[in-house]
């Protein structure tokens, strides 16, 4: 079984793919930028595009009928370093939040990202047994 995730709570695809594919047990989301999906815009802060990334990866993972707690590996895409404290600490409080256990994570930095904004997240999350 393998399925297009789609919802109004997250940004629409801004090219040839989809926000996220469900395949039953798992579900993959595609990055996500910190646009708010309901105005298009980007704050310029990094933490405020931190936990706008973050909400708009919670939100393909609910529309799959999960949760936070159900994500298990997340990548992070950023283009400076010197912003991984930050962006860090949005992440830590973003799980605490959701009592959720820490997903593995991968942290790189890239040149660009789309939009030029300054970070980009993707997640893989599980359905229980």
């Amino acid at each position: 079984m393998r399925k297009s995730i789609e919802t109004q709570r997250a940004p629409g695809a801004i090219g040839p793919y989809v926000q996220g594919v469900d395949l039953g047990s798992m579900v993959l989301t595609s990055g996500q930028i910190p646009v708010c999906p309901q105005t298009g815009e980007v704050a310029e802060n990094v933490a405020d595009q931190a936990r706008q990334s973050l909400e708009n990866v919670k939100a393909i993972v609910v529309a799959a009928g999960l949760e936070v707690g159900s994500i298990v590996k997340t990548t992070v895409f950023i283009s400076d370093m010197n912003d991984f404290a930050t962006i860090n600490q949005v992440y830590q409080q973003f799980f605490d939040e959701h009592q959720a256990i820490y997903p593995a994570r991968s942290c790189v930095q890239v040149a660009r990202l789309p939009k030029d904004v300054k970070l980009e997240i993707e997640a893989i999350a599980v359905r229980s047994a």
